[in-house]
């Protein structure tokens, strides 16, 4: 009963924070016609007015965000071409991270440079740990395959790091950088402010949620290998 229960919270704990930011985003999705113009064209008019014409607005199925490399604010179809509030708030969320960049604002240069370190690391997290099982049989060593163990899940971690170090710069990004433009600019309609402070949070811990289904997914590697 008591590994039920623990089981039971642990779900709680990495499903609930996916399942409130999925919420809330579709929550405000509805009317998707409450805004004259669309996330890309609030995104395009709020870049102009920060002095970056360099940064463009892209379509994508990849997630919403900001490509510090590519210098591009990129919203998914629903936000793109949406006008609703989420669609407008996400898009100065990601506006935030444009100007943050534009500043030279340090944690958003840590976590590009994280980001780049994480995707290789991944890759070889998985690669370690396909390869335990068999150094173990060639081996005859359990201590190796304990280390490659060890490797593997140390490196299938770095992207919870990731997600996890960049919380302080998702909230800089909704409520120093979106809020204020939308506030002072007038771009919320009456009403809409408390509503948008509830998107622009969800949007910050979009990465925390990410980070915790990192996490279940390390755990069912380690279940996998227990077996």
């Amino acid at each position: 009963m008591f590994y039920l229960i623990l089981i039971i919270l642990l779900v709680v704990l990495v499903v609930g924070p996916s399942y409130w930011v999925k919420h809330i985003m579709e929550k405000y999705s509805q009317p998707d016609d409450r805004y004259a113009a669309t996330g890309a064209e609030l995104a395009r008019t709020l870049l102009d007015r920060a002095n970056l014409p360099q940064v463009s607005v892209e379509i994508t199925a990849l997630g919403d965000h900001y490509d510090p490399l590519e210098k591009a604010v990129r919203l998914t179809p629903d936000k793109f071409n949406g006008r609703s509030l989420t669609a407008i708030t996400v898009a100065a969320h990601e506006v935030g991270h444009a100007i943050q960049d534009q500043a030279g604002y340090l944690p958003l240069k840590m976590r590009t440079r994280l980001v780049q370190l994480a995707a290789p690391a991944e890759k070889l997290g998985a690669g370690i740990l396909m390869l335990a099982p068999l150094m173990v049989v060639l081996v005859r060593a359990p201590i190796v395959g304990a280390l490659f163990l060890a490797g593997g899940l140390l490196t299938l971690g770095t992207s919870t790091l990731v997600h996890l170090i960049t919380l302080p710069m998702e909230m800089n990004a909704s409520f120093a950088r979106a809020l204020p433009i939308l506030e002072q600019g007038n771009y919320l309609k009456p009403g809409d402010a408390p509503h948008a402070r509830r998107l622009l949070t969800a949007a910050a811990w979009t990465y925390v949620s990410a980070s915790l289904m990192t996490l279940l997914n390390i755990a069912r590697w380690w279940a996998i290998i227990r077996r």
